[in-house]
């Protein structure tokens, strides 16, 4: 890794410490291809291009694993069921309380996709695993 690239590494226990997460991981992209969910390890895993908000004003992006653990079921809102090569942008993570402590995760990409996932607990590490890359643009968003 670069000089002042250190990998971020963070874990959610909560919904507060998912909203870290997801400001993170605000703009990350991923292709369908790289879900996965395991029934049998209940366990949901993307991997995504993040952009280094903590960059120091540098464009670059950098490859992330975010794993949810104690997962009972994830369904999909358009999003083009095996479309692998398909690209997805993400805009947030968030958090539906059910019977504490369960609930539903939900991500949100753009276009109107949407990932929610049932947990039995928040449960989620994020772990940076290549050196940043100089990214083309940084992202925008448009003022509400």
């Amino acid at each position: 890794m670069p000089r002042n690239a250190t990998p971020l590494r963070l874990s959610a226990l909560d919904e507060n410490d998912l909203q870290t997460i997801s400001a993170t991981l605000q703009d990350a992209v991923a292709q369908l291809g790289d879900f996965e969910f395991s029934k049998s390890a209940c366990t949901f895993t993307l991997a995504l291009n993040r952009f280094r908000w903590e960059g120091g004003g540098r464009k670059e992006r950098v490859r992330t694993g975010l794993q949810f653990a104690r997962v009972l079921s994830a369904k999909a809102h358009k999003l083009r069921q095996g479309a692998d090569e398909a690209v997805v942008n993400l805009l947030s993570i968030g958090f539906e309380a059910g019977n504490a402590p369960s609930g539903d995760i939900i991500l949100v990409f753009s276009g109107g996709g949407e990932l929610r996932l049932s947990v039995e607990c928040v449960e989620a590490v994020m772990v940076d695993i290549s050196a940043p890359w100089p990214a083309s643009s940084r992202p925008e968003h448009e003022a509400e």
